[in-house]
């Protein structure tokens, strides 16, 4: 429901990311991208760093949970997919990243990442940015993510749990496993993601300001995880944790 109104409610261009952002590790090359103060750089390099994790150019790509559609819109004009699907359960999302992020192998619809409407081992990469924590069922999305990858196709998967909650962290690698499918890597990017909080602070508060109507600016600063946020300490704190996972199906 939140995602639905945002995609109302603030249907400016300008905002084509709803996650919290990466800064690279040391170890990973560096990202050059143009000098545009619009640019949502950090959140852009989640998909980025996520993406390359395995062979994007010439595969087919879906995208459970595209939002706004900025991801999907970098990976499908720099990494060149075959064909890049983005699903929400969001029409209003769909309906707004339809009309703003036009690339001729680029294509979004509507769908439940509990019911995917698409056929059997049709598609080479899964990839699932800040989403699946507001799933009803994170198994019946693991399951549906199985059963549309082709052998040996690969998910690649970014989220946060609440170490306090039943559902942490440990639960979503124990979920993850018992996919039966390959984990071939789990990084905490905890400090990617902190640091890339503090890195944006200042263009997201603008954002806001510039955006969003005033009587709902303190309660969007809550969700954008703005420094001193609750997100944010939590974070700091080391109650909430924040993973990059790296799944393969197997090949036969």
């Amino acid at each position: 429901m939140t995602y639905e109104l945002l995609a109302k409610k603030i249907p400016d261009s300008g905002w084509n990311f709803m996650n919290y952002g990466y800064i690279p590790n040391g170890s990973e090359s560096p990202l050059v991208l143009a000098d545009d103060p619009t640019l949502q750089r950090h959140s852009l390099q989640m998909y980025h760093y996520l993406a390359t994790k395995t062979t994007i150019e010439g595969k087919k790509v879906l995208e459970v949970g595209s939002g706004r559609g900025g991801g999907a819109r970098y990976i499908a004009g720099n990494l060149r997919p075959a064909s890049y699907t983005g699903m929400d359960l969001a029409q209003s999302a769909v309906d707004l990243s339809t009309r703003i992020h036009v690339l001729p192998n680029l294509k979004f619809i509507q769908g439940s990442a509990e019911a995917i409407p698409l056929e059997d081992n049709s598609i080479d990469v899964v990839i699932n940015v800040e989403s699946c924590h507001a799933y009803g069922s994170v198994e019946k999305f693991l399951s549906e993510v199985k059963r549309v990858l082709k052998p040996g196709g690969s998910l690649l998967l970014v989220d946060f749990r609440n170490e306090k909650n039943v559902e942490n962290m440990s639960t979503l690698k124990q979920q993850l496993r018992n996919t039966g499918m390959e984990v071939l890597n789990e990084e905490n990017i905890t400090e990617n993601v902190i640091k890339s909080i503090e890195a944006e602070d200042e263009s997201k508060r603008e954002r806001i300001r510039t955006l969003i109507p005033h009587k709902w600016q303190n309660l969007f600063s809550e969700f954008a995880g703005v420094v001193g946020s609750q997100f944010y300490l939590t974070l700091k704190n080391g109650t909430r944790l924040y993973y990059r996972f790296q799944l393969r199906k197997k090949a036969s």
